[in-house]
C-alpha cells in the first residue's frame, strides 16, 4: 500500500504535463522528490538522472520515461478551428469528445475534439473510421485571428483529464504510460537511499521514449552501466473482446509483468523472479518474441551492450486519455 506521500507525489506527477519533447513540468516535479535523498543532474536531452553510490564500479541504471503520449497544434483554420498532429500514438477510437490542454505561453487553454453530430452525418461517413487529421480542436475562438492571439503552431497539447480513483483501488488518469514508470524508479530510490550498497544506482526519468526510445539512448551513452532495467507499463489483457491466445495473460491486480525473451538478460530474468518469490511478491510473466518497444530496447544495445531487465505494470486502455492501472501492481 502507498503512503500518503507516495500517493501525493504519484497523483502530483501523473497531473503534470510531459507531451514528449516538452517533459519539463514533469521532470520538475520528478528532481524535486528524488533531490531530497540522491544526487540529482539533467542531461542535454532532458533527462532527469539521480544517483546513488556514485563512484561505486558496477553501474545500475533504472529508466522509466517521463514523457506521455500527445499532440502538437499544426494548422488552424479560417474558423478559428485547430488540427493536431499526434506526438507519440494515440487511439483515435477514443478522441472525439475528449477534452484538450494546450500548453502556450501565456498559459494552458481548454479544448475539445468535435465531430459531426450523429444525426448530421451521411451514410457513408456513419462508417468511416475517422483519422487524427479528421478531427479538429474548438477552443471556442471565434475566427483564425482569435485563435492565432492565443496559441501558436507548434503548440504542446495533453488531454485534459485528471488523477481520479476508481472501485477496487484502481486509478484513471492520461499518462500513466508511463508515469507510472519513472515514479516506480523514484520510489526504489527512496528504499535504497539508507542502504549500503555495492553499486551505484541511476534512477533515471527518461524522455521522448515514444518518439522512438530517445531518451534512453542518450542516457545509457553517457552512463555506461553494466546493468539496466527498464520499468513501463504493458497491455492489460482482462476486459471483454482480448484475445489471450495472441496477447497472453496479463490481468490488472495479479502483480507486475517480468518479460522473458531476446531483449532480456537470463540472469537478470532469474534474478527478478527470484527476488519476487523471496519477498512473496505477486508476479506475471510475458514472452516478448522480439525487441520491446520500451526502453530496455535500446538499453541492451547501448556501446558494448548491458544485461538488461523489464519489469511493466498491467494497465488498460494503452494510449488513451482513461488509462487504467491498480495501486496494488504499482
Amino acid at each position: 500500500m502507498l503512503s500518503k506521500e507516495s500517493l501525493d507525489f504519484f497523483k502530483k506527477l501523473v497531473e503534470s504535463p510531459s507531451p514528449s519533447g516538452f517533459e519539463q513540468p514533469a521532470a520538475k516535479v520528478f528532481r524535486d522528490y528524488v533531490s531530497k535523498f540522491s544526487k540529482v543532474k539533467v542531461d542535454v536531452m532532458g533527462n532527469s538522472i539521480a544517483t546513488l553510490n556514485e563512484e561505486a564500479g558496477l553501474r545500475i541504471m533504472l529508466a522509466g520515461h517521463i514523457d506521455q503520449i500527445g499532440f502538437l497544434v499544426n494548422y488552424v483554420n479560417d474558423q478559428g478551428f485547430l488540427y493536431l498532429t499526434q506526438a507519440g500514438g494515440p487511439n483515435v477510437l477514443t478522441l472525439i469528445g475528449a477534452r484538450l490542454k494546450i500548453h502556450t505561453k501565456k498559459g494552458p487553454i481548454l479544448g475539445v475534439f468535435g465531430a459531426k453530430t450523429k444525426h448530421q452525418l451521411e451514410e457513408e461517413e456513419a462508417k468511416k473510421t475517422y483519422k487524427l487529421e479528421d478531427l479538429w480542436v474548438d477552443i471556442g475562438a471565434k475566427d483564425k485571428n482569435d485563435a492565432l492571439s492565443m496559441i501558436c503552431v507548434g503548440d504542446p497539447v495533453t488531454f485534459a483529464d485528471g488523477f481520479e480513483e476508481l472501485l477496487g483501488g484502481r486509478v484513471i488518469a492520461p499518462g500513466f504510460d508511463d508515469k507510472v514508470g519513472a515514479f516506480v524508479v523514484a520510489e526504489v530510490l527512496k528504499n535504497l537511499a539508507n542502504e549500503n550498497l555495492d553499486a551505484a544506482v541511476y534512477g533515471v526519468a527518461t524522455v521522448q521514449e515514444e518518439l522512438g526510445l530517445r531518451g534512453a539512448r542518450t542516457a545509457a551513452y553517457g552512463i555506461n552501466p553494466q546493468v539496466g532495467i527498464a520499468i513501463d507499463v504493458t497491455f492489460g489483457n482482462d476486459y471483454p473482446g482480448i484475445n489471450k491466445q495472441k496477447w497472453g495473460e496479463t490481468d490488472l491486480d495479479k502483480g507486475p509483468v517480468i518479460s522473458r525473451g531476446g531483449n532480456i538478460n537470463p540472469k537478470i530474468y532469474d534474478t527478478l523472479v527470484e527476488s519476487a518469490e523471496r519477498l512473496q511478491l505477486p508476479y506475471q510473466i510475458d514472452a516478448q518474441g522480439s525487441a520491446t518497444g520500451t526502453d530496455a530496447n535500446l538499453m541492451q544495445v547501448n556501446k558494448e551492450g548491458m544485461a538488461t531487465g523489464l519489469v511493466s505494470v498491467p494497465l488498460r486502455y494503452m494510449h488513451s486519455q482513461c488509462e487504467i492501472v491498480s495501486l496494488d501492481d504499482v
